[in-house]
């Protein structure tokens, strides 16, 4: 007899959010995903560390650590970008654990503006969480929108600093 599970173990958990920016599409790409190893602890406070493996300048195939602290837990992950078509699309796969961080910039045909849209893709997750799977999903939800929101804050202040000097 095969048990049915009220869920599907190869289905990844999924949080995305959107926001629009209003800086060209080039600085939002940039500050995001070509100075990642710079500006990714800015939006991700719970980040101790990021560092490149390999390069520092951010191409396809460079890997990187990141060490956080998630729920009083140190976690350490190994990265690799798998994306990066400048200016539209950056893509982290975690290695381990496995995840998977997708920042899409699009122009808006207004003003100089950048609609940023984040997805993060839990793309495992260990069978004696999955009856959590509600409250993993709204907690990566609710990441999402902090990221997107956070970035929008970092460019604008950074930008502000800028134009005054």
């Amino acid at each position: 007899m095969q048990i049915k599970l009220p869920f599907d173990p190869n289905q990844p958990v999924t949080g995305e959010s959107s926001i629009v920016i209003d800086e060209p599409q080039d600085v939002v790409f940039s500050f995001i995903a070509e100075n990642y190893f710079d500006n990714y602890q800015k939006w991700a406070p719970e980040v101790i560390e990021v560092e490149p493996l390999t390069e520092k300048k951010v191409i396809v195939g460079t890997k990187g650590k990141q060490i956080r602290e998630d729920n009083g837990e140190t976690v350490e992950s190994i990265f690799e970008v798998t994306e990066f078509s400048p200016h539209s699309r950056f893509v982290l796969q975690g290695l381990s654990p496995r995840y998977q961080s997708t920042y899409v910039t699009e122009a808006n045909d207004q003003c100089d503006q950048t609609k940023l849209t984040f997805r993060f893709d839990l793309l495992e997750i260990e069978l004696f969480m999955r009856p959590f799977v509600k409250l993993i999903r709204a907690a990566i939800e609710e990441g999402a929108e902090n990221t997107v929101y956070k970035i929008k804050e970092l460019i604008a202040e950074q930008n502000a600093c800028t134009a005054s000097k």
